[in-house]
């Protein structure tokens, strides 16, 4: 967590501060602190403040964005949903679930090179299509998803779009601002806010009704589509990562592209294939394998000076192979080689040498 975000938050941690009790002057100050971090939050992506729905992370409010369209999807007979098979689990569970109470799922293939083609999407579309959910970036590969493409498929129409924003908010600051979406979900330790707290950003299309109805029940807060208390600290943290994250990001963007330049030059001595379209990629990921040497056996030769993974940090107690690479149609010997590396803000430069002499000793080994 930044350390200005924490320092945001310590005041609200020591105070009597219940955002919902009004009639006294400790309530109001966090009510004044949670609706200007709901403001501060709206701001990175062009939405207004009442848009702005607190949650504990992307995972619940995917499941809100989801799961909260079954009433809508049954009073309609708009029982119809188009995702991907790269999503994250936090998006794909729900959608069994919906596919459990009747509704009808299809996910769409991907390229070798990680991403959905907007003419994939187009080809599933019908008239009884509730929704479309389409990650904006890939957790494991960092492939960005042409999402404003699909969001022209549905255009003037009655089709909702999802966006799994997670992995974009604050760092794809401009794409997310021009884009025309329904429903958008994000995790405040993305921008280095603290764990715990996240929002869904629920778009109005001119004065409709808001499409979603409540999955959880109590309390009546956040205009009553997600109760229970708003934990007035976490709020204001994210409110305060958005707001550094909208002033810096370009700097941040710029140091993180360096840093990839050099990750690839430097991996040229050692066999290796990469993992995704790199020029649809983020610069901050990259998705690698080695072959000859198992994933497994390299992150635990590396795991005292540098921390990578083979999948998902949701997933990384299985060691299934990643689905995210199986739907990119790479063999499961390629993907039992395939590590993620990823880095952020205050790394400069990557220590390769580290993981090209483990790589080389492992060859060598094999």
């Amino acid at each position: 967590m930044d350390p200005r975000v924490l320092e945001a938050m310590m005041p609200w941690f020591l105070t009597p501060a219940n955002a919902g009790s009004r009639t006294h002057s400790y309530g109001q100050n966090a009510k004044d602190a949670v609706e200007k971090a709901r403001a501060q939050v709206a701001s990175v992506i062009g939405a207004k403040p009442e848009e702005i729905f607190f949650t504990s992370g992307a995972t619940e409010s995917n499941n809100i964005a989801i799961l909260g369209l079954a009433q809508l999807g049954e009073s309609t007979g708009r029982k119809h949903i188009i995702s991907t098979a790269i999503e994250h689990k936090a998006v794909l569970e729900p959608l069994e679930e919906m596919r459990r109470r009747g509704f009808e799922i299809d996910l769409v293939a991907v390229t070798t090179g990680g991403y959905v083609e907007p003419d994939a999407i187009r080809e599933k579309l019908r008239p009884d299509t509730l929704l479309v959910s389409v990650m904006h970036a890939n957790n494991e590969t960092g492939v960005l998803q042409p999402i404003h493409e699909i969001a022209e498929l549905v255009r003037g129409s009655e089709t909702l779009l999802h966006t799994d924003a997670a992995q974009t908010y604050g760092k794809e600051v401009e794409t997310l601002r021009d884009l025309s979406c329904d429903l958008s979900s994000i995790s405040g330790h993305k921008i280095y806010g603290p764990q715990g707290i996240g929002a869904l950003c629920v778009r109005r299309r001119g004065v409709s009704r808001r499409p979603l109805d409540s999955v959880v029940f109590g309390g009546g807060q956040e205009r009553g589509l997600r109760p229970g208390t708003v934990p007035v600290a976490l709020a204001v943290g994210l409110g305060a990562a958005a707001e550094i994250a909208a002033g810096e990001y370009k700097a941040r963007t710029s140091t993180a592209k360096r840093v990839k330049e050099d990750l690839l030059s430097a991996i040229q001595c050692v066999d290796h294939q990469i993992n995704g379209d790199l020029i649809r990629s983020q610069p901050h990921v990259l998705n690698v394998s080695f072959p000859g040497v198992d994933s497994e056996a390299l992150m635990m030769a590396m795991r005292d000076q540098i921390a990578v993974s083979n999948g998902s940090a949701c997933t990384s107690a299985s060691y299934n192979p990643s689905h995210v690479l199986l739907a990119m149609k790479l063999s499961e010997t390629r993907i039992s080689q395939s590590v993620r590396i990823s880095w952020g803000v205050g790394l400069d430069t990557i220590p390769v040498d580290v993981i090209t002499t483990v790589v080389k000793g492992m060859a060598i080994d094999i």
